[in-house]
């Protein structure tokens, strides 16, 4: 082949692990070896400069306008090239502004309303009915998301060893679910803060349709003006809000928590973590989570040890959150229709690609979730084991 014939034929060639085909201008190419697992069909040629500056962008830019489609499943599809993601080119001084934005509080608020406040309407679509958006705790094969997503809440409360009148926080509490478990099971009394207004607006109405008012309160502000209350907790737990919080923020989101935390107390770290402390995928931050990063477990255990947290359990939920991801795309496929009436297929097709990519990306490895269980100071008032 002529690389004066496509250049992002040519450079299809570098993901040669396992074998597709691809069609472009009427002409069908080869790549790999052996019978091909699917097939791109090319309806607009890929620029070189923007598949060197970012492949992911590119790719995934491409495959929204639908100027690339994959013939065949998009799963395999996305895992044969996520496997080989070492071959992507990135520029990074050309991507300033997705990969470096600013970690300030406003600009903060700004990327977390551009995904959580896309309407509660939408995400009723596919959730569960628990409305949970993170990784669900799969105790048996037959168990459906919604019994999964109860699984993890109450997971996660049994790990926290909670005992009726203490006070529990949940950073980025979401639409309310975990407060209103722990209140009803175990007699808490739970404070939660978002800066969803969409999530706020959501989880008023849960706590008063429960009667909890007096028990579960919910406050749209940034975590990191809690201290200003003055008040601490027995507890506090946070899911799937690290990713959110910048790199820079780190020490200071740990520090904050040490604070608001009681000695002795526990705290419940739940997050996507990354191998090394990479700026992400470019695709991603640009569409999907603006300014979000993912945390490494190593640097996650430096900063806990760097102020008063004695780590006593890490819990990988890798497979969990792949099966959770595969649930969620399999609901969205459900209600694709009426995304697309209701947003356009461009977004509908964004977001084919951001469930089923994160599936793959966590059953091939490239990613993983974990659980992180400190006390502030040390607690010899735990049960001996895990499984308390």
């Amino acid at each position: 082949m002529n690389i004066l014939d496509s250049f992002f034929i040519h450079y299809l060639h570098r993901f040669d692990k396992y074998c597709f085909t691809v069609e472009l201008h009427g002409k069908k190419y080869t790549i790999g070896a052996g019978e091909p697992a699917f097939e791109i069909a090319i309806h607009k040629d890929i620029p070189k400069r923007e598949l060197l500056s970012s492949t992911s962008l590119a790719l995934g830019e491409a495959y929204m306008r639908k100027d690339l489609e994959i013939k065949g499943d998009l799963f395999t599809a996305l895992q044969c090239m996520l496997s080989q993601n070492n071959q992507f080119s990135l520029d990074k001084s050309a991507l300033g502004r997705i990969l470096y934005t600013s970690e300030s509080k406003s600009k903060q608020k700004e990327q977390v309303s551009s995904h959580y406040d896309l309407g509660n309407d939408f995400y009723s679509l596919w959730l569960d009915p628990s409305m949970s958006y993170s990784c669900a705790y799969f105790k048996n094969d037959t168990d459906t998301l919604e019994e999964a997503q109860h699984n993890k809440v109450h997971y996660i409360l049994e790990k926290l060893h909670l005992q009726p009148q203490m006070t529990l926080l949940d950073i980025g509490c979401g639409w309310g679910y975990l407060l209103i478990e722990a209140a009803k099971k175990y007699g808490v009394k739970g404070f939660g803060c978002t800066l969803s207004k969409e999530q706020w607006k959501k989880g008023q109405e849960r706590i008063k349709a429960m009667g909890l008012e007096g028990q579960v309160q919910i406050e749209l502000i940034d975590y990191r003006d809690l201290e200003q209350s003055g008040r601490t907790f027995d507890r506090i737990v946070s899911v799937g809000m690290l990713e959110h919080v910048g790199r820079s923020n780190y020490p200071l989101y740990m520090e904050t928590a040490e604070h608001l935390l009681v000695e002795g107390g526990l705290f419940l770290l739940h997050y996507i973590s990354g191998h090394d402390e990479t700026v992400g995928n470019p695709w991603m931050r640009k569409y999907i989570f603006p300014g979000g990063t993912l945390p490494s477990l190593r640097e996650i255990i430096s900063l806990a040890y760097d102020n008063d947290f004695q780590v006593i359990d890490v819990e990988s939920l890798r497979r969990h959150y792949y099966k959770t991801l595969m649930c969620w795309y399999h609901n969205f496929q459900g209600v694709r229709d009426r995304v697309i009436a209701a947003k356009g297929e461009e977004f509908a097709r964004m977001w084919d690609l951001y469930l089923c990519g994160c599936a793959v990306s966590f059953f091939i490895g490239n990613i993983d979730v974990h659980q992180v269980l400190m006390t502030k100071g040390t607690n010899n008032e735990l049960p001996m084991t895990r499984w308390y």
